[in-house]
């Protein structure tokens, strides 16, 4: 599916082509709270690398988050979160590790996106004491992160796209 996306100022475009276009995940972790602070609609789309077409790069900004692990150092990301130097907007986040694929900020597209009959309510050990995760039929709570991947999550619903 062709995604075309923004920041809000306007000073960074982009478009995309993504092969999993359902923001299926609301991650509660404090990286995607506090960098992208977009009610848990962070990285949960994947799209191909390859086709990423950036106007106004010059505006883009990249921050490796600090990962902090009980009893660990903490130490930096490898993933690069994408946003916009003049407004501040999250755009998408990129890892190295992973060379093929791109991950838009659901927050960030502005093409109509299809809605997820289901969502993964992720990483619900880090969600903030005043959150109101929603609850009930279509949400899956996960303490951690969900066992299935984003890629596979839209091929058992029949939505992963060529």
């Amino acid at each position: 599916m062709h995604l075309e996306g923004s920041c809000h100022c306007g000073a960074v475009r982009f478009s995309v082509e993504a092969q999993s276009p359902v923001p299926f995940m609301h991650c509660h972790c404090s990286i995607c709270r506090k960098t992208a602070g977009s009610g848990g609609y962070a990285i949960n789309l994947g799209a191909k690398f390859a086709t990423l077409k950036v106007r106004g790069e010059k505006h883009l900004g990249r921050y490796h988050a600090l990962l902090r692990e009980p009893g660990k150092r903490a130490k930096r990301s490898p993933a690069e979160r994408h946003f916009c130097r003049q407004c501040g907007s999250p755009l998408w986040l990129y890892d190295k590790r992973w060379p093929e694929l791109v991950h838009p900020h659901a927050s960030a597209i502005d093409t109509p996106l299809p809605k997820a009959k289901e969502v993964v309510e992720a990483a619900l050990a880090y969600a903030a004491s005043w959150v109101d995760v929603p609850k009930g039929k279509g949400h899956v709570h996960c303490r951690e992160w969900p066992k299935e991947s984003l890629e596979d999550w839209h091929r058992r619903h029949g939505l992963l796209s060529d």
